[in-house]
């Protein structure tokens, strides 16, 4: 019969064929029907949290220029390019450093304090993802961020590592000397920042949840806010006042840069926290909806504080409200309601509102107010993380080693926590306190910190970059203004 059905082939043949259909048939039985599902439930798991890291990390760059408008709309017209070369140059100076050495020392693995260099030059950070089935990256590397590329996840920090020493440079505006400041900014963004990000968000850090003493910082409150705050602090007092100040205060010199660089940077921030998720999902809605929520209670609030104070309600006042609640939310961001979020907007708002009083009656030239909102409202915001976090919020937190959740902030009766947080506040003081002083005294040694008295009458633009901001004929048309106090 089997001759007649296939007369050209063998009863061997066909034997062979019957063994090697049933052998593969119980191996096909074996493997997991589960597993083609499984693999294409991982690969679109990783193109969309890949897409979403991409689009935070263009909105997180967003926000330094963001930055230099809201910056150069403060400082006097003839400043104004020289204002926003300081946030524009830290996009070409990190982002080399960081590729070259900044992010090794960031998060590769190493001491509590600092990591190596063998990440160096992107040493061994290529495009794999650390997706479950591949496990293609070092463990330290899943730990941060396992369904992204490993470049991805890098880029991602680079942009954490620009704005921040831009953000200094508010305090130090109209006086201090452009080379003083690139070689300031360069020493800080390479030896400083490197620390703050390795001790709370590296594997091992001294500060972070890897390891660490578990500092509660989702983006950046202590990393960002507080070591710039207070590093503007020291370098306003190191490089001392304007020559104007105080007896010839001037108002911003153009508003609509100040709303429009706030209302940039509040865009850009949905990055720049919901990103801090390192993927989509769940925790990167509640971090987008806690930030913004927390800005507009903020800008509220500091409406509310000028109209009943002051008696106007100003624009530069609702922008700068809205900055200090999206600064105020920035630690607690994945760890905490909304509802919580309107509260450290309407307290941090509250704090840096009184700061920038007091600061004035002290006559302490921080000239766009860096630490009051950025050194205050990060110090506020981080100390409210650890009074509103809930487990309930981030799966990350409040789990013992069987999975049992436990308290976490302050309000679950987790007062350690705050111990905690202040803490990593208190290290990052000293730290960012000490470094900045150190830097700026060594350079002094070298070259001259600040700009001529002549050129800083005139303004800095001709004298430092020899252009203006603006033509003639506007610049001639400017009334002066003094403020009444």
């Amino acid at each position: 019969m089997l001759k007649k059905v296939f007369p050209k082939v063998s009863i061997a043949t066909l034997f062979a064929l019957s063994a090697f259909f049933s052998s593969n048939s119980m191996a096909w039985a074996a493997e997991d029907p589960m597993k083609p599902a499984l693999d294409a439930a991982a690969n679109a798991q990783v193109a969309g949290d890949t897409a979403f890291m991409l689009i935070s990390t263009a909105l997180v760059l967003l926000m330094t220029p963001a930055l230099a408008f809201f910056y150069g709309g403060f400082v006097r017209s003839r400043n104004v390019l020289n204002t926003m070369m300081m946030s524009f140059i830290l996009m070409g100076i990190v982002g080399v450093t960081w590729i070259l050495w900044g992010y090794s020392l960031a998060f590769a693995p190493g001491t509590p304090f600092i990591g190596g260099l063998q990440w160096a030059f992107l040493n061994g950070v290529g495009l794999e993802t650390t997706d479950y089935l591949k496990g293609s990256l070092p463990e330290a590397v899943v730990s941060y961020a396992a369904t992204i590329p490993h470049q991805n996840f890098m880029i991602f920090q680079a942009t954490f590592a620009i704005i921040t020493p831009a953000l200094i440079s508010g305090a130090i505006v109209e006086r201090i000397s452009f080379k003083a400041y690139f070689w300031f900014i360069f020493l800080w963004s390479a030896i400083l920042y490197p620390i703050f990000a390795h001790m709370v968000w590296a594997k091992g850090g001294f500060l972070g949840l890897y390891g660490g003493l578990n500092s509660l910082d989702f983006a950046g409150g202590t990393v960002v806010h507080i070591s710039s705050g207070v590093s503007a602090l020291v370098a306003a007092w190191v490089i001392g006042p304007r020559v104007t100040y105080p007896s010839r205060p001037a108002a911003p010199h153009n508003v609509p840069f100040i709303l429009l660089g706030a209302g940039l940077l509040w865009f850009g921030w949905f990055g720049f926290n919901g990103g801090s998720a390192l993927a989509s999902g769940s925790l990167a809605t509640i971090a987008y909806v806690t930030t913004t929520t927390s800005a507009s209670a903020a800008a509220l609030m500091w409406v509310i504080l000028e109209w009943v104070l002051r008696g106007k309600p100003t624009a530069v006042g609702v922008a700068t409200g809205a900055v200090a609640g999206l600064v105020g939310i920035t630690p607690a961001a994945g760890f905490v309601s909304p509802v919580s979020a309107i509260l450290i907007g309407a307290i941090t708002t509250t704090a840096c509102f009184f700061a920038l009083s007091l600061k004035s009656k002290l006559q302490f030239d921080d000239s766009l107010d860096t630490f009051g909102v950025h050194g205050v409202g990060g110090t506020v915001g981080s100390i409210l993380t650890a009074v509103f976090a809930s487990s309930a919020v981030n799966p990350i937190l409040g789990k013992d080693a069987s999975g049992k959740v436990l308290p976490v902030g302050v309000l679950e009766g987790h007062f350690s926590e705050l111990i905690t947080e202040l803490i990593a506040i208190g290290i990052t003081y000293v730290i960012a306190g000490v470094g900045t002083f150190v830097i700026l005294k060594v350079l002094s040694l070298f070259m001259s910190l600040r700009v001529s008295p002549s050129a800083e009458e005139q303004g800095i633009d001709i004298a430092e970059h020899g252009e203006e901001g603006y033509g003639e004929e506007f610049s001639s048309g400017l009334t002066p203004y003094v403020s009444e106090g």
